[in-house]
């Protein structure tokens, strides 16, 4: 019989801190977002083992209730601190299920007072035009079929049989799996924030040391990947590819060096001419 005792989870080492800060603050420009340098001082603080992710969180809270409206600015840059200090905590944790619950609950605790539909599937359609398809938009998941999609797609996963996949195939898989999940856009806003820590926590469990500065730095890359990875336009010439999101993992977990640029995501309109 084993004596070993369940331990309660700490603060991680101040080298996975300052990956999890680094790259909570790199996906706010995802919605071009910019955390104030108030924040930076926070982060930099629980990096240093100074305070703790919970204090941080605190301090943030409470430089944004004491500070007057008239001095708040309209660039959300409360949003991408919360959100920021939130991702690090997440991102903190070693807990996760392969589960839609987990999805929804990831976007309820980082948009929780900041979006009033925080943790809630939307009940309405949307469009949005993208700059990597000049315009257009990606066709995502219809409301009333958001949680039978979801589940689907999480069904499929979970039996899925990674053992006789080389690492990269295998990887290529759970990209196909996020680009699915998010092609479904199950919640009004922050969408790709929220997928972006569900597949970091994701790929923890499959063991891969998720570091780097991938997210940090190509944040709108991903974005523009995943987009690219769902869009259909035969008539222009343009079919979904997965190529740039498959390059994207080749740097994050196999520590390539594939030049991350976007403006090589954005569509090139030749009709019967079908992009690759």
């Amino acid at each position: 019989m084993s004596s070993e005792k369940y331990e309660k989870q700490g603060e991680p080492e101040p080298s996975e801190r300052s990956y999890n800060w680094k790259t909570a603050i790199g996906l706010q420009q995802v919605d071009g977002l910019k955390p104030s340098r108030y924040l930076i001082e926070i982060a930099n603080a629980n990096i240093e083992g100074k305070i703790s992710i919970a204090e941080a969180e605190q301090f943030i809270a409470d430089y944004y209730a004491h500070k007057p409206e008239s001095a708040k600015t309209e660039e959300r840059t409360e949003e991408a601190d919360k959100v920021s200090g939130r991702i690090a905590r997440i991102l903190s944790g070693k807990s996760f299920k392969l589960s839609p619950v987990e999805l929804i609950s990831i976007h309820r605790q980082l948009f929780d007072g900041i979006y009033d539909f925080a943790g809630q599937i939307r009940n309405y359609n949307i469009t949005k035009k993208e700059w990597a398809l000049k315009g257009d938009t990606v066709h995502y998941g219809d409301y009333s079929d958001i949680r039978a999609l979801l589940d689907y797609d999480f069904d499929r996963e979970k039996t899925f049989d990674y053992g006789k996949l080389e690492p990269r195939a295998a990887v290529e898989h759970m990209a196909k799996f996020i680009a699915d999940v998010w092609q479904i856009h199950a919640f009004g806003e922050g969408n790709t924030r929220t997928i972006a820590v569900f597949t970091i926590k994701y790929l923890r469990t499959f063991g891969y040391n998720v570091a780097g500065d991938t997210f940090e730095h190509h944040s709108f890359y991903f974005r523009n990947a995943l987009v690219r990875a769902n869009y259909n336009n035969y008539q222009g010439g343009v079919k979904a590819t997965r190529l740039y999101l498959n390059k994207f993992f080749g740097n994050l977990l196999f520590g390539e060096r594939n030049e991350l640029q976007s403006r090589e995501l954005q569509i090139d309109m030749n009709p019967g001419i079908l992009d690759r």
